[in-house]
């Protein structure tokens, strides 16, 4: 149950996100769906395997080359799903801060109403 909130509050993440940036466009509901679960799954399997290959230039920009990674699973999710597209990797990068600052957000407004 906890895992399709997570999903669910993603997926209004990206709504939200769609509407406000002017390069990344969403066809529905059920795609904002689809992209939460490919950008989890995304995150799951592919984002450890770019972080460990691109480790030494991770290390020599002390930590900022991960916002590449993180749009790079941006822009594979939009090469992956039909529905969704974003224009370019600056704002893949910008998609990427504002969702995690978004997810932050919801997932600490959750957390509240559970006390």
């Amino acid at each position: 149950m906890k895992l399709i909130t997570k999903l669910l509050l993603t997926a209004l993440a990206v709504i939200i996100l769609a509407k406000i940036l002017p390069g990344v466009s969403l066809d529905s509901y059920t795609t904002a769906i689809i992209v939460a679960a490919v950008i989890a799954i995304l995150n799951v399997f592919v984002k450890p395997l770019l972080i460990i290959f691109t480790l030494p230039i991770t290390i020599l920009t002390l930590g900022l080359f991960l916002l590449i990674i993180n749009a790079i699973i941006i822009l594979l999710a939009d090469s992956l799903i039909d529905g969704f597209s974003v224009s370019s990797i600056w704002t893949a990068i910008l998609f990427s801060l504002l969702l995690s600052f978004l997810q932050s957000i919801l997932h600490s407004l959750l957390k509240e109403d559970k006390k």
